[in-house]
């Protein structure tokens, strides 16, 4: 996505994999480096911190020493104990951030917010329906978090972002991992959800398929049922057909890395999801997958809804 963008040059790149940090820098013309101190001394302007869940932490820190924008890739952590202080150390150093919460982009976004305008959301339903990604870190619950925090929580960001903030959750999962030795996630979990406006929702995840079938929100009002994927809308509102969109997700994802562009050069204000807001979603998948953990209810303190 960066490639394609005039004002923007690709400077260096680090991997604890040396050899694919050299692979990937051939690839788009950039610089192979020992280490995130090393890319800060290659005169950039900004970051991004693309790592499993478990290794975010130091390389933020180091960005946000150097006072260097930040773009950090989702789930920004495993657990709130990182996101929690490196928000605070984010705030306090001032710099631009944003995570990669791309739907928010998403044309189905204001066309689903045009459509329900008049209409509050009563029900949202929530899918992630799919397969286990091919990377051997993703199915050890240490290394990504497990499926809500790692996958599903690209739903429920749209769910706050259409629907308001949620106020407390119930979930159960199978206990039982996905067809792999070292596997130790839920292959299954399913969610009630509360909002603070009074809506209710549910969230269902499985990584037991063999493809991805299904990712995704519904939300219903008053005579309303609005369908959003990466990919489409549905809208039916009882008056004839369904009116549905087709979307390429790519628009969505380079849309997000335009305005993270366009801020860090001072020409523009249209950061969705910068790091303090994109906490707010990573701790309602926290709060998940405790309450997944813990067998009980669990309430999200703190929490106001602006809708």
């Amino acid at each position: 996505m960066l490639r394609k963008f005039d004002d923007v040059r690709l400077v260096s790149v680090t991997d604890v994999d040396a050899g694919r940090a050299q692979v990937f820098a051939e690839q788009y013309g950039m610089r192979a480096v020992p280490g995130v101190a090393k890319v800060l001394e290659t005169d950039v302007d900004a970051v991004y911190v693309c790592v499993p869940p478990n290794a975010h932490g130091t390389p933020e820190e180091t960005v946000a020493a150097a006072g260097r924008a930040l773009f950090v890739e989702k789930p920004i952590g495993l657990d709130r104990t990182v996101p929690d202080r490196l928000g605070d150390l984010l705030d306090q150093a001032g710099v631009v951030t944003a995570v990669g919460h791309h739907w928010r982009y998403s044309a189905a976004v204001a066309w689903s917010r045009e459509a329900l305008a008049d209409r509050p959301v009563r029900l949202a339903m929530g899918t992630w329906l799919d397969k286990v990604p091919p990377v051997g870190w993703w199915t050890r619950r240490a290394h990504s978090g497990g499926q809500v925090i790692e996958q599903a929580i690209h739903v429920l960001d749209l769910a706050r972002v259409l629907v308001g903030e949620v106020v407390e959750v119930h979930a159960v999962a199978d206990g039982l991992p996905p067809n792999d030795p070292h596997a130790d996630v839920d292959g299954a979990t399913a969610v009630n959800l509360r909002f603070a406006n009074g809506a209710v929702g549910t969230l269902a995840a499985t990584c037991l398929l063999g493809w991805k079938h299904r990712a995704g929100l519904e939300v219903y009002a008053e005579g309303l049922a609005v369908t959003i994927t990466e990919d489409s809308l549905e809208v039916r509102d009882g008056a004839g057909d369904p009116r549905v969109r087709t979307l390429d997700p790519d628009t969505a994802k380079a849309a997000a890395d335009r305005a993270f562009v366009d801020a860090v050069l001072g020409k523009g204000d249209d950061v969705r999801a910068p790091y303090r807001e994109a906490l707010r979603t990573h701790r309602l998948a926290c709060a998940i997958a405790e309450s997944a953990a813990l067998g009980v209810p669990v309430k999200l303190t703190g929490v106001r809804d602006d809708h």
